[in-house]
């Protein structure tokens, strides 16, 4: 019964918590640095410095009234910012902190299978809100999120034959020598502007164009269904970049004291987010025809071009046959 419990509650907890606090807090820092580079201080009332605001933001949605509109489907209207949120969760499930709360041989498929799932909710959402901008939404999201993911999972096949496994432990295993950035870099710079689109941040936030769609998919949505979606949403952006810096800034552990590796991994995280901020300040959006240039027409060519050259090479140090 107790190891049950502790199997199915409470390990589980231990990291959805500390994921939702880390998504709270990332949201607060967000509103701080946009506001410092446009010149104005940002959340600044509620709580010292303004640190309470993302309680005080989470309260007020999650007591409002969800609206509906009459027309909409009603369950999957529902169930689809639930299902958002539950993807975005699992997908933490295999990150070493310093140890997988479950712990699988091929982690990094894993990650890849239920990333490309993130779109279903987001199609679903549009398609049940039962609204024209809503779809339009809707669709440019799948159109973004599955041309991106062509060329993430090229530059995952590409770092798999630099590591030789498809566990994230292996990646840390090869990277006590060099950190993968730097064998590795043109895959490092495109993976970083592929996770930028593939979570849907600026200046890739097609879907949620403003001056264009009315905020996208979402638009419907108000109180605790919307907010379910906002923090999926950023839960994705933590994801990635903790994934990122576990492929290309060396290992996720200090063989003395793994919790301290874990820290060091997370502060790495945590500077690839403020990067995402940084971005979202600096770039203007793209066009929709830009963004799918940049990926069907450059970056799928350089990919499948590194990773015939990294094969080429394993083969030949290597010494394997052609044929395999």
């Amino acid at each position: 019964m107790i190891h049950t419990l502790m199997t199915h509650i409470i390990n589980p907890l231990t990291l959805i918590v500390p994921v939702l606090l880390a998504v709270a807090f990332l949201t607060l820092l967000e509103r701080k640095v946009l506001g410092y580079m446009q010149l104005r201080k940002g959340p600044n009332i509620v709580g010292p410095y303004g640190l309470l605001q993302p309680i005080a933001d989470g309260i007020k949605l999650f007591i409002k009234e969800p609206v509906r509109p009459s027309t909409s489907s009603p369950i999957l209207f529902i169930a689809t910012p639930m299902l958002a949120l539950t993807l975005a969760l699992t997908l933490w499930a295999p990150m070493p902190f310093p140890y997988p709360i479950i712990d699988l041989n091929l982690s990094i498929l894993f990650i890849l299978a239920l990333s490309s799932l993130a779109s279903v909710p987001i199609l679903g959402s549009g398609w049940a809100s039962n609204s024209k901008y809503a779809l339009i939404g809707a669709l440019r999201a799948v159109a973004q999120t599955i041309s991106y993911e062509v060329a993430l999972g090229l530059i995952l096949l590409s770092t798999i034959v630099f590591t030789g496994g498809f566990t994230l432990q292996t990646f840390s295993t090869t990277q006590e020598g060099i950190w993968l950035i730097f064998p590795a870099f043109p895959l490092a710079a495109m993976w970083y502007v592929s996770t930028l689109a593939e979570t849907g941040r600026a200046p890739f936030d097609l879907i949620e164009g403003e001056s264009e769609l009315v905020s996208g998919f979402n638009v419907e949505y108000s109180a605790g269904p919307f907010a379910l979606f906002f923090l999926a949403e950023y839960s994705n952006i933590l994801l990635m970049n903790t994934l990122s810096a576990l492929m290309f800034l060396g290992p996720s552990y200090i063989w003395q004291m793994p919790e301290l590796g874990t820290i060091i991994l997370m502060i790495k995280a945590s500077f690839l987010s403020l990067a995402f901020i940084w971005a979202r300040a600096s770039f203007p959006r793209f066009r929709y025809d830009q963004l799918m240039h940049l990926i069907w027409k450059n970056y799928l060519p350089m990919t499948l071009a590194l990773l015939m050259f990294h094969l080429a090479l394993l083969i030949a140090f290597a010494g394997l046959p052609p044929h395999l």
